[in-house]
């Protein structure tokens, strides 16, 4: 079987997510809503602001009644929630940042460029020109505008502008039910002593934590045996789950019992990427249920999950657009021979150039510890000191 490039099948993953049935819709509190997928756009019900209004403390004027030298008594003083009176012709009104402009106002001078005289009037020192620090009705929203659309997530800034709108309770997806199971007789759970051969499950911390920051509903089913009819029996037991994600034993080696069973049992998509450290990713199902299998190396199983899995994850989950953010920095290393399988280079950026770590073996976690992303190296690709790759910064893949 040959090696399937990573775009072939993300494109794979992507479109078996957008196939799925959408997930269900509720209702939410803002408190409650927090990293949800919204599920309908978000109008607004009035304007935004809902009057003119004062960008400065200052002086609210007519503007043609403003010229250098200018002094004009004050009228009234108007704060923030407060209604105010018309202003009076030949008069000026004491106005603090977001109060409404009075009617007839159509200008406000900042404090700094006025005098208080001592009969309490204001000499103005320049001329004020028409809409100066004024706010308009509108400016940010008009009724039936869209001011958040279906399928993004619901951060602080998203909810904030959601209640600047008065909405109390949004409409959001369900989460996503994730299981995750780990493979393998050389894991020993947190706490437990390590026998000779053994290692400690470091790809369950990562899924369980990983997942839910994107805010899935989590089913920890521990670790699979290397035992044939335990898996079996295991995968039996799958309810009301709408993603199994598996760490180690999908691959073809004897001992790759979940990888066999779904080969016999269930489907299999594909199961070997063009991919570097990752290549033995698994995409198939089990009793309809999605099976996203991934290496058991920690650095494997770190790649393949935020590179394919986490976009499958967040299309399922609704959000419209599920690539994280990243941009092209310069390196300060040389590649001088290609390889067949596209490169995530674990690297810390130095003065904006992206510097390899050492340490680069799939079963390698802690150089990801000291890097700031992964830098992309396609497939075929040579680089030299100062060539342009793409990186993938954690803050957004862990986003």
């Amino acid at each position: 079987m040959s090696l399937l490039s990573v775009d072939a099948a993300l494109q794979i993953l992507l479109e078996q997510a957008q196939s799925m049935p959408r997930l269900d819709i509720e209702e939410l509190t803002l408190d409650a809503a927090e990293n949800r997928v919204l599920a309908e756009p978000l109008l607004a019900q009035f304007a935004m602001p809902p009057w003119p209004n004062s960008s400065m403390d200052g002086y609210a004027v007519r503007s043609k009644e403003v010229q250098a030298g200018q002094v004009l008594p004050i009228s009234q003083k108007i704060f923030a929630g407060h209604s105010p009176e018309p202003l009076s012709e030949g008069t000026c009104a004491r106005i603090f940042t977001g109060a409404p402009l009075p009617a007839g106002a159509d200008a406000v001078e900042m404090q700094e460029n006025t005098e208080v005289q001592a009969d309490g009037s204001v000499r103005f020192l320049q001329a004020v020109p028409a809409a100066k620090f004024v706010r308009p009705k509108g400016q940010e929203a008009m009724p039936g505008d869209k001011i958040l659309p279906a399928g993004i997530r619901l951060g602080p800034i998203e909810l904030a502008m959601a209640a600047s709108l008065g909405t109390a309770r949004v409409k959001v997806r369900r989460q996503l039910r994730v299981a995750v199971v780990s493979t393998g007789d050389e894991l020993v759970e947190l706490g437990q002593p390590l026998a000779a051969g053994q290692i400690y499950n470091s790809n369950r911390t990562l899924l369980l934590q990983s997942l839910k920051r994107l805010n899935c509903a989590v089913v920890d089913m521990g670790i699979l045996p290397d035992d044939i009819e335990q898996t079996r029996q295991r995968l039996a037991e799958l309810d009301h789950v709408d993603l199994l994600i598996s760490s180690g034993g999908v691959s073809v080696g004897e001992a790759d019992f979940l990888g066999q069973v779904l080969r016999e049992e269930g489907e299999l998509d594909f199961w070997k990427l063009a991919l570097k450290p990752g290549k033995p990713f698994t995409l198939g199902r089990y009793q309809g249920v999605p099976v996203i299998g991934l290496p058991g190396n920690p650095a494997s199983s770190l790649v393949t999950f935020l590179i394919l899995a986490r976009p499958y994850i967040l299309t399922r989950m609704g959000v419209t657009d599920p690539c994280a953010q990243h941009f092209s920095v310069p390196v300060n290393f040389a590649v001088p021979v290609a390889g067949v399988r596209r490169e995530f280079i674990r690297v810390a950026l130095v003065d904006g150039c992206a510097e390899k770590l050492d340490k680069q073996c799939s079963g390698i976690l802690r150089s990801a510890t000291q890097a700031h992303g992964l830098l992309e190296l396609p497939e075929n690709t040579t680089c030299a000191v100062g060539d342009h790759l793409r990186f993938w910064p954690f803050s957004s893949l862990f986003n």
